[in-house]
């Protein structure tokens, strides 16, 4: 008796998401193959044991030996070793470079060095997030930095054209870079509320407004350093509230603008002057680095806090806000509007953000 046998054979790489997502999580063969025989695999397609755990081990091999592509992405398009779709090299791609949402929020402005990679172990722990997968997305992080941190031109751009990752992704970690660059405080307790979306944000909205790049598109660092020379500047903001009587008119027409408009309004008009010397000072300390690292931590306490303790909704403070920005301009003895604009253009936007009423 004879028997037919077809055979089909190609050179196309199989990929398999759910082990690249047991192998990207940083499981173990031993440990990703009990993973799979829990969904049920081995019921649903009638493998073995062996044949599984032949089958997972094959997988990760693949996956090693892509790794060394997936650290500098373009050269996994243009080799000829592994045959994969460009749709599934998209995936690879975008996956690897992918990260947790509660491992970013314990590093985000950390310096990208071997220091804070030696407290990875206790991150893992704290997380729950493998040792194995924390360390990859930090070295994802630290790659991406030390590549686009001195290039000219978009930072987004710069990310997207080297790692070919998505435009969301991209933003995320021009993000991440910004914040180490600049070594923003995101750590403190009173923070913790805030998520990484948060600070993204407000990095992009900072990245567009306040960077060197903002005013010059030709310069290396253009968005990854702020701009000194308007951090300099923001110092003549003081006058709005050194000044008594510009403050005082600045007052009037805030309130006269928002009366009956507001539900906290008169906890606005005698908290005025307090939260406008704190909007103001921070901006005319941001001449220095501490400062500029402690940003985020005096927005909380000079604004959130204060606001939130008075039972401000939201919607009261955007229309405060936008009405104590608009208002500068009507300020006779005031000569900065542009300055202003630039200022508390982002900032308005940031606190928006930050506030969780």
């Amino acid at each position: 008796m004879t028997s037919e046998l077809d055979i089909f054979v190609g050179n196309t790489t199989l990929i398999d998401e759910d082990v690249y997502r047991l192998w990207l999580d940083g499981y173990s063969v031993s440990d990703a193959v009990a993973l799979r025989v829990r969904s049920g695999i081995l019921e649903q397609t009638g493998a073995t044991a062996a044949v599984l755990q032949s089958d997972t081990m094959d997988h990760y091999r693949t996956f090693h030996m892509l790794e060394r592509l997936l650290h500098a992405p373009p050269k996994l398009l243009h080799q000829l070793i592994f045959q994969i779709p460009p749709s599934r090299q998209a995936l690879l791609i975008e996956r690897y470079y992918a990260f947790d949402e509660a491992f970013v929020r314990e590093v985000l402005g950390k310096k990208l060095s071997k220091g804070t990679k030696k407290d990875l172990d206790d991150i893992s722990t704290k997380t729950g997030i493998t040792l194995k997968s924390c360390r990859r997305q930090f070295d994802n992080f630290k790659r991406v930095f030390k590549v686009v941190e001195e290039m000219r031109g978009s930072l987004v751009d710069n990310i997207q054209q080297h790692f070919l990752l998505s435009d969301r992704l991209s933003r995320d970690y021009a993000a991440i870079v910004f914040f180490a660059n600049n070594r923003f405080e995101t750590g403190k307790k009173k923070l913790q509320y805030l998520s990484f979306g948060d600070f993204a944000f407000c990095a992009e909205l900072m990245i567009q407004n306040w960077t060197l790049g903002a005013v010059d598109s030709q310069v290396d660092d253009m968005d990854v350093d702020l701009d000194k020379e308007f951090l300099q500047d923001l110092k003549e903001l003081k006058v709005l509230v050194a000044d008594k009587d510009l403050l005082d008119l600045h007052k009037s027409v805030v309130c006269t603008a928002l009366r009956g408009k507001l539900s906290v309004f008169s906890e606005m008009e005698a908290n005025f002057k307090n939260l406008s010397r704190g909007l103001v000072n921070v901006a005319a300390k941001l001449i220095h680095n501490k400062d500029v690292r402690d940003l985020f931590v005096d927005l909380v306490e000079k604004f959130v806090e204060p606001c939130r303790s008075d039972h401000w909704p939201l919607s009261d403070v955007r229309l405060f806000l936008n009405q104590y920005s608009a208002s500068v301009h009507s300020l006779d003895g005031f000569r900065h509007q542009a300055l202003w604009d630039r200022y508390m253009g982002t900032l308005r936007g940031c606190l928006l953000r930050l506030y969780h009423d």
